[in-house]
């Protein structure tokens, strides 16, 4: 596929952030103890399409909880996806620049993201997601699921997925509040209001960030201005239960932005220039649920929209070209349980269709192109004797496009119970359309090509969860293998599928380390080897990543500090000279290191403060993009 990083020009910081939908399962509740601490919360929304019990899962999964977030005292969301195994991250400037992840390996649009049910890959983008606009204040869980997907998700999960909810109402009336400053000029606060009970639930929030940031262009190339940031986000979810088995939730989410921007100029890389990318984003959700057989026949029924638009304006704050994606997708799933004695059987059957239209106007040339798919999924889950469990998956899907695919996923899980150690492996195909940017696309230097064919995919994993030491540690390992067949790339006018396949290969490792009540290490491992169906090294793919985490309560919980270091090896880059004719260079490794800290001084009032890039490490993500150096902030929280 056409990465945006591979594209013969730089374009400007755009958003894709909104999200908000309802999905059918509870909030989980989390208690402040050792075993929650330690434990994977013990339900995964993702990994099945159906709430599957972590010991169940037998694929690759990582679960970030709001708990954990706060903690951390992350406010881009894409922060907190550093410390994920397999997990790249990149970001083409300071805060607010556009942000991509890359899944073992995979290009930035073969992972899916969903928000509550949304899925919030741009059409207008590539079907890429832009995590640089979501803030993380709204967020109670993140699951990372990680290898092929698209039997379950379709043609964006080929890498895997991303699927974030966002809070839920629950007890008395609560109202939050939070606001903080520091470095760069930087303003931010949120605040939010929830409340629910057995027949209803409501949460309203919102967020806000200034900054005046620092150069998008490399300070080191002689641009010393300042390429400011604003965002405003407003969210709120409403669910009513008429009956003890039926529920109905609606979700809708706002964010406005606008990123100062630089320049790309052929052969110099990023420079100052005073322009600036401005966007809205409109996302909503409706759902209904229902159950029947005291909750072993369920049937879940939605309707989702969204619209994302991003302006591009030069120094005189012209529109110089304008983007607009919107996707319509109507959803019904129904999950059918059964028990014969020792076994579980789970069946899932799902309908769903989605329409996705691109629109873009410039100097260049005017774009409005659409695409319709119907996709067909069926899951079988067999659990035996409390301790073995297979899946098996299949998909079908009828595109306007391309010829209809059809994918498919198997996983298995086994515990075994003298030693508490869960083996777990997965098998799965994938699929990527070309984007209708590939497609269909024009700029000044780019010309799409309609007779791209989509990219196969397959994959493996095999691995192991290990509890330790009274369940005071626990290690996990992870061994995975990747291919893509019919690569789309681009070739500085144009796009084409390479011959041959792109193979990636690698290890994952992850440890938690809980050695006194209240002090919980954790800590991660990624070796990535990448190459294009050439033998090429696949650009902006670390060969190591690596984290640690240490936080540490105390004082009766009344204090919380939190280290975070991140590691990020080698990688490569394109750079391209003044005929868009492109190299390789490489990226040097570096190390952040994050520190911060909170103290409740009262059942209401808690004070933190935190320092970014404590050693003032200078890095590049992408090459000639300039990063943020140290910086602090000193914040405020109320509950009431």
């Amino acid at each position: 596929m056409l990465d945006h990083a591979n594209r013969p020009f730089r374009t400007l910081p755009f958003a894709l952030v909104l999200g908000g939908a309802f999905l059918p399962v509870p909030v989980l509740a989390q208690e402040a103890t050792r075993s929650t601490l330690l434990a994977l919360p013990p339900l995964s929304v993702t990994a099945n399409r159906v709430a599957t019990p972590a010991a169940e899962t037998g694929s690759a999964l990582t679960v970030i909880t709001g708990e954990e977030l706060e903690r951390r005292q992350t406010r881009i969301l894409s922060d907190a996806l550093r410390e994920v195994p397999g997990v790249a991250v990149n970001r083409t400037g300071p805060m607010g620049s556009l942000t991509q992840i890359r899944i073992r390996g995979s290009e930035g649009n073969q992972t899916l993201v969903i928000v509550d049910g949304i899925e919030m890959n741009d059409p207008s983008s590539g079907s890429e997601y832009d995590f640089a606009n979501l803030l993380a204040g709204d967020v109670e869980r993140v699951e990372v699921l990680r290898g092929p997907q698209s039997a379950l998700y379709g043609s964006d999960a080929v890498g895997g997925v991303v699927n974030i909810v966002t809070r839920r109402g629950k007890g008395p009336l609560a109202v939050k509040a939070a606001v903080e400053g520091g470095s760069f000029g930087t303003a931010a606060g949120r605040a939010s209001l929830a409340t629910g009970n057995d027949r209803y639930d409501l949460s309203v929030s919102g967020q806000g960030v200034l900054s005046d940031g620092v150069s998008v262009a490399d300070k080191r190339r002689g641009n010393p201005e300042k390429d400011g940031y604003r965002n405003g986000t407003l969210a709120g979810n409403f669910a009513v239960r008429p009956t003890g088995n039926s529920e109905i939730g609606v979700v809708g989410r706002y964010t406005r932005f606008r990123t100062d921007g630089d320049d790309f100029v052929g052969g110099r890389g990023a420079v100052d220039s005073g322009t600036d990318t401005t966007g809205e984003q409109y996302f909503g959700r409706i759902q209904g649920k229902a159950a029947f057989f005291d909750g072993r026949w369920e049937h879940i029924v939605g309707l989702s929209y969204g619209n994302q638009q991003r302006d591009y304006r030069n120094s005189a704050k012209l529109v110089t070209s304008r983007y607009e994606g919107r996707k319509t997708k109507a959803d019904y799933q129904t999950n059918l349980t059964l028990n014969t004695g020792p076994a579980e059987h789970v069946l899932t059957a799902a309908i769903e269709h989605e329409d996705e239209k691109a629109i873009s106007k410039s100097s260049f040339a005017n774009f409005d192109r659409s695409i319709g798919t119907t996709g067909l999924v069926g899951q079988y889950k067999l659990g035996l004797f409390d301790r073995l469990t297979l899946t098996g998956s299949v998909r079908h899907d009828d595109n306007d496009l391309f010829r209809d695919a059809t994918t498919w996923r198997t996983t298995a899980a086994y515990l075994v119970e003298a030693t508490d150690t869960k083996l777990r492996a997965s098998y799965g195909t994938g699929v990527k359309n070309p984007t209708l940017f590939e497609l269909y696309g024009y700029t000044a230097t780019f010309r799409g090509n309609p007779n791209l064919k989509p990219e196969k995919g397959r994959g493996w994993d095999a691995g192991f969860d290990q509890p330790l030491w009274g369940k005071r540690a626990s290690v996990d390992a992870t061994w995975f293998n990747q291919r893509i067949r019919d690569q789309i790339t681009g070739t500085g006018t144009s796009a084409i599928n390479l011959p041959g396949e792109a193979r990636v290969r690698g290890a994952e490792l992850g440890l938690s380390v809980e050695p006194v009540d209240g002090l919980l290490l954790r800590g991660s491992y990624t070796l990535t080897d990448g190459v294009d169906s050439s033998g090429n090294e696949l650009v902006r793919r670390p060969k190591q990543l690596a984290s640690l985490n240490v936080n540490y309560r105390f004082l009766d919980d009344r204090a919380n500090a939190n280290l975070g270091i991140v590691y990020n090896g080698r990688t490569s880059d394109w750079a391209y000279d003044a005929f868009y004719n492109r190299q390789v260079v490489n990226l040097a490794p570096y190390t952040l290191v994050n520190l911060s800290g909170s103290y409740k001084l009262t059942e209401q009032v808690d004070v933190f403060g935190r320092v970014e890039n404590l050693f003032d490490r200078h890095y590049q993500e992408v090459w000639t993009y300039g990063t943020p150096g140290r910086a602090g902030y000193v914040g405020l929280r109320l509950s009431l």
